[in-house]
């Protein structure tokens, strides 16, 4: 079984790197002998940025493209993306009115349009909508700002959009040789650290391109490349809270007790590359074909040292008693004293007498990869008629393979374990004191020995070693004509499109025991870390050893070359997607204004594939083979109003209208059922989309001679809510060999009832330089200027009844109550410099959905403040300077106990002090030369 994720992902790299290198490459070394002269106009279309004052003028670049735009959307332009430390598309797209972003390890990865959840916003190239390598929820921290000439993110959705844009859609425009005036050159290269760790940062990115005038037409040629790599350590602690059923005394219902602790110390390196080719070739004013194309990656190696301490390990031996007892403090108990009110212990503070270190060391290796080829062409003939059309092969790759995974187990032996004294009395901090664990006599008790500092000095035998070759394949063909008929006050479209995506999940394990494992790596874990002192910051009440990454790589070598890897049938599927889809649109300008109008027809058909294992209590595992199909037509209204006040003031009005459809893996066709745990998941073909149906009023004012302001109002109503659900399962299909499976607990995807957000937005962006004659000020204050953003939503949605807790209602996963963004620059003399900050309220994680849950889970408020300043040395080179996450402040996720107990009849307050995760990052400098030519 030699075919495992080591040499399965070798090479593949390369040869998308060559075809996409190949467009260009190719396509430049034939014009060069076709070459005539350079191209001596500009193409009208183009964004051109001279430099002399680049936030401004990309500013207005963007304003302009937004105010003739005949739908609402708002525009990053040329510089503006990469003149802050915008890495990537997420953050680069977070500085814009109405945008917020999810981060992981401290970068920005999900976009959330006007705090709609995340699954409501799409990702296109060049207008063709684009997979995610993890599936629905579009990852753009894996796609580099570099590839990007514009991002266009339209809020209101349109007949020529796919149905399952509901909030709306980030279209990142890649850069064509004819956004520049003739041969072009430019590109960056900086060297930065992280202050936590004090580790090292590279970027670097490279553009060329020309235009060629041939006997055969005009043709452009553009390569582009770009390289971003960040070492990097965190800070976290994490705290799992549970009811404890044991704990019936008085005051039990508002009781939530951390039945784990632990720590993930993270020593990770993350890449972004990219390479793009581009060629576009206009025969004449009439007619053009592009032939375009980009592969992008992120990889994610992460070594995780983690500590987790069990604290509920013998939950069992707690008393069932219900009266009031004793509340002092007992240093000697019979039990570990979990959950133990009547020892003196509470949630926040208290001791546990020897309990079980759960330790993990973790090399993983995960990759994300987008590999998007399309071929497109405009056409114009007489009498107004036009015809454009595309073909797109897209493939993304979700690698999430573990180079290896070793466990280390407390022994049984209570005198082993190690006795912790906890504190999660400040919610900004874990506070874990270890000791050794003494046994006393008549009868047999516990109690703290000496306090022991290195976590290491406990036994900790090796129990387990596993490798993971996993691997999510998702293969996309699109296939789109649109006819359009320009009339003389009227634009009239049709247009046709075919999706088909196929996504296959292939996973496999290389699972040994303590024995096995013991044939591949060393049994004392001494030997098998490293004697490094801690990197982080965070005082954690212990010191530890990392573990040696080339060990570990070493270990999970011999494990695949003495053992065989084996399916994980229960997490393989494959699921297929097919929607043909038709629009029919219309634009129709008057005097005052414009109207957009039409409607989109949709027919999704879905055929799943997965296998279905039932694991009794004895007795190997059955597994059976699932299929299952589905189809559904839906047509997709929508209306868009633009009036012209004057010629620099408008107000938008829109009506649209989506569908988003659950992720590929939520749509799978089996059941994974666990005799032993009494539980059945899996997925479900049958789920409804979620329908969304929105209104939009805006008032925009382009100031002149350049300046911004923005106030918008908008609603959706919301249907068929998706949500994870868990409840008894109910039926008798998977009984089996004398087994009842009815009562088992079940969780998959579900609809729930109806709901609505709704909220407003305002933004504003003005530069003095226009004003400062006229305000009798002196030329230098012309250089200020600022923006600003500010949206602010509400957002409740039907919960349904399950496992005793009744129906209730709450926010929209994702969404905070405001988010605001506000930056100051200044522009003169060469010299740009630019501090903007970020800021949104906290927003709802995960939704509960049983008692013993401590309750709906939120991500705390999160702030971010940035700097970036440049120098133009000459007009062809600049220096620059960034600064990242200057505030340096944790990310928080936090239960709320009370959540569940309010929707119970219990009376609770609001509560925000139970961390379950706390993360922090450091801050982060770069600094370097940019080139342009």
């Amino acid at each position: 079984m030699q075919h495992s994720f080591i040499r399965r992902r070798a090479g593949v790299p390369s040869v998308r790197l060559a075809l996409a290198c190949g467009i260009a490459g190719w396509a430049l070394a034939s014009t060069q002998a076709m070459a005539q002269v350079p191209a001596a106009e500009e193409d009208m279309g183009a964004i051109v940025v001279t430099g002399t004052r680049p936030i401004a003028e990309s500013e207005a670049a963007a304003l302009e493209i937004q105010k003739n735009w005949d739908s609402l959307v708002t525009v990053a332009a040329s510089d503006s993306v990469g003149r802050l430390p915008d890495q990537n598309i997420a953050q680069a797209a977070s500085r814009l009115p109405g945008i917020s972003v999810e981060r992981d390890q401290g970068q920005a990865r999900y976009i959330n349009l006007r705090g709609a959840p995340k699954t409501w916003t799409t990702l296109s190239f060049d207008g063709i909508n684009v997979v995610s390598p993890e599936g629905r929820d579009a990852r753009f921290d894996s796609i580099p700002s570099a590839i990007a000439g514009k991002i266009i993110v339209s809020k209101a959705v349109t007949p020529d959009m796919p149905g399952e844009t509901v909030a709306g859609n980030v279209n990142v425009i890649t850069r064509s040789a004819f956004d520049y005036d003739g041969f072009h050159l430019a590109g960056k290269g900086g060297l930065g650290f992280a202050e936590l760790g004090d580790k090292k940062e590279y970027e670097g990115a490279l553009v060329v391109s020309d235009r060629f005038q041939t006997g055969i037409g005009e043709i452009g040629v553009l390569l582009s490349g770009s390289y971003y790599e960040r070492n990097m350590v965190t800070d976290n602690f994490e705290t799992d809270y549970e009811r404890v059923s044991q704990d019936q005394r008085p005051g039990n219902a508002t009781r939530f007790w951390a039945h784990e602790a632990e720590n993930k110390l993270y020593r990770l390196t993350r890449k972004n590359w990219s390479v793009s080719g581009r060629v576009d070739w206009k025969p004449d004013e009439a007619n053009s074909i592009s032939l375009r194309s980009v592969y992008t990656i992120f990889t994610d190696d992460e070594a995780r040292d983690n500590y987790r301490f069990d604290l509920d390990d013998r939950q069992s031996d707690l008393s069932n008693g219900s009266a009031a007892c004793p509340t002092a403090v007992n240093t000697t108990p019979t039990t570990t004293g979990y959950a133990d009110v009547c020892i003196g212990n509470t949630p926040q503070k208290g001791t546990i007498y020897g309990i079980d270190i759960r330790q993990r060391s973790t090399l993983r290796a995960f990759r994300q990869s987008i590999f998007t080829n399309t071929l497109a062409g405009d056409h114009e003939f007489a009498d107004g008629w036009k015809l454009s059309w595309v073909g797109n092969y897209t493939e993304s790759k979700d690698d999430r393979s573990i180079v290896g995974e070793a466990t280390w187990d407390s022994p049984s032996t209570r005198t082993l374990r190690p006795t912790v004294a906890y504190d999660f009395s400040d919610p900004n901090l874990s506070r874990l004191t270890l000791y050794r664990t003494l046994q006393l006599a008549s009868p047999t008790r516990y109690t703290a020995g000496a306090q022991v500092t290195a976590v290491d000095d406990f036994t900790k035998p090796l129990s387990g070693f596993t490798v993971l070759d996993a691997v999510d394949t998702t293969k996309a063909y699109t296939g789109r004509l649109v006819v359009a008929r320009e009339l003389e006050h009227a634009t009239l479209k049709a247009g046709f499109q075919y999706d088909r995506r196929t996504k296959t999940a292939d996973e496999q394990q290389i699972t040994l025991n303590a024995a096995q494992a013991a044939t591949v790596l060393p049994t004392d874990y001494n030997q098998f870390s490293i004697d490094q002192k801690f990197l982080g910051k965070i005082p954690m009440g212990y010191t530890f050893r990392y573990f040696d990454t080339d060990k570990m790589r070493a270990a999970s070598e011999a494990a695949q070359a003495a053992y065989a890897f084996a399916p994980n049938t229960g997490n393989n599927y494959r699921v297929r997607e097919e929607v043909l889809a038709g629009f029919l649109m219309g634009t129709v300008h008057y005097d005052w204004g414009s109207v957009v109008g039409g409607v989109r027809v949709e027919h999704v058909k879905n055929h799943g594939f997965a296998i279905a294992t039932v694991t009794p209590v004895s007795g190997p595992a059955v597994s059976t083979p699932e299929t299952r199909e589905s189809s559904q037509t839906l047509a997709f209204p929508s209306l868009h109003i633009n009036y012209n006040i004057d010629d620099s003031k408008k107000l938008r009005f829109s009506f649209n209208s989506g569908a988003a459809r659950a992720d590929y893996d939520q749509m799978r066709p089996n059941f994974v059922v666990n005799d032993s745990d009494r539980v059945i998941s899996g997925g479900n073909p049958d789920v409804k989309p979620e329908r969304a149906y929105g209104v939009d009023t805006y008032f925009e004012w382009y100031v002149k001679p350049q300046g911004y302001l923005m106030v918008g109002l908008f609603y959706k109503h919301v249907e068929d809510v998706l949500y994870n659900q868990r409840r008894t399962y109910g039926l008798t299909d998977l009984n089996s060999g004398g087994i009842d499976r009815s009562d088992y607990g079940y969780t998959r995807i579900a609809n729930g009832g109806s709901g609505r957000i709704y909220g407003m937005e305002a933004a504003a962006q003005f530069q003095l330089e226009p004003w400062t004659e006229n305000l009798g000020l002196p030329s230098f204050m012309g250089g200020f200027g600022i923006s600003a953003n500010l949206t602010l939503n509400d957002s409740k949605v039907e919960k349904p009844a399950v496992e005793g807790i009744p129906a209730r209602k709450v926010r929209l996963p994702g969404t905070s109550d405001f988010v605001y963004n506000i930056g100051g620059y200044y522009e003169k003399y060469g010299l740009s410099i630019r501090l903007q900050y970020q800021n949104r309220s906290k927003w709802l994680d995960t939704v509960s959905d049983t008692l013993a849950d401590a309750g709906d889970t939120y991500w705390d408020s999160d702030d971010e403040l940035d700097f970036s300043a440049r120098y133009a040395i000459t007009k062809n080179f600049e220096i620059y300077f960034d600064a990242s996450n200057l505030l340096n402040h944790p990310g928080r996720r936090f239960s709320d106990p009370g959540s569940l107990l309010r929707a119970s009849g219990v009376q609770a307050p609001d509560s925000s002090n139970q961390t379950i995760e706390w993360e922090r990052f450091g801050r982060r400098y770069t600094g370097g030369i940019r080139f342009n030519f």
